[in-house]
């Protein structure tokens, strides 16, 4: 597979020459001004170490107890997983299912994807499936909402904590590190230089 020497700018269509920039440097497109290209420094070392320490956390966030919930004596954990199943059992399947794919599956596919493609790219190792996990992560990316799902869990605790106790478990703490984690990997992951890796990769392979 050979390299165009042309890109198109996504916003205007302008036909420009490729250039290779390198970290610190922004290319914007002459015509509309839009951020073509911004690489970031040590992109697929960082998202491999992000993605790797992601997928570590993805464990006690999903298993582990969130908030623990105390009524006249009786005791309730709440999980990631038990918040969509109580959701379904109340016949919200709807919203059960939202909250799944939004809080728990694209997130770990998001995770995951990741780690496969900058591990693969990290030791230069090619795969007939990189070119489609990376177009499937940039749609997964979006649906993976974690922050919402934290935010209604302050909501769901400020409402809660004036009739009853709360007990704030691992799980919270885990979640809040995955979050965190999963926003420095959107913020280091470089679409651009992973394209251009894969593109590489592929053609030495047919050699």
């Amino acid at each position: 597979m050979k390299t165009s020497n042309y890109l198109a700018c996504p916003e205007c269509d302008l036909l420009l020459h490729r250039t290779f920039p390198v970290a610190g440097e922004k290319v914007h497109c002459p015509r509309c001004n839009y951020l073509l290209h911004n690489p970031r420094a040590n992109s697929i070392a960082r998202t491999f170490s992000l993605s790797l320490t992601g997928l570590f956390l993805l464990f006690p966030a999903n298993l582990l107890p969130i908030v623990g919930i105390k009524v006249l004596g009786n005791s309730h954990d709440g999980t990631l997983l038990s918040g969509s199943v109580t959701l379904f059992n109340e016949g919200m399947w709807g919203v059960a299912i939202l909250v799944f794919l939004s809080s728990i599956l694209f997130p770990v596919l998001n995770i995951v994807l990741a780690l496969l493609i900058s591990g693969h790219l990290y030791f230069n190792r090619a795969n007939r499936y990189l070119s489609f996990w990376l177009r499937a992560l940039k749609h997964i990316e979006e649906w993976a909402m974690l922050e919402v799902y934290l935010l209604g869990i302050i909501v769901a605790c400020v409402k809660l904590a004036a009739m009853a106790e709360l007990k704030f478990g691992l799980g919270l703490t885990a979640f809040v590190l995955l979050l965190l984690v999963t926003v420095m990997l959107s913020g280091s992951f470089d679409s651009t230089l992973f394209w251009q890796r894969i593109e590489q990769l592929n053609s030495h392979e047919k050699k």
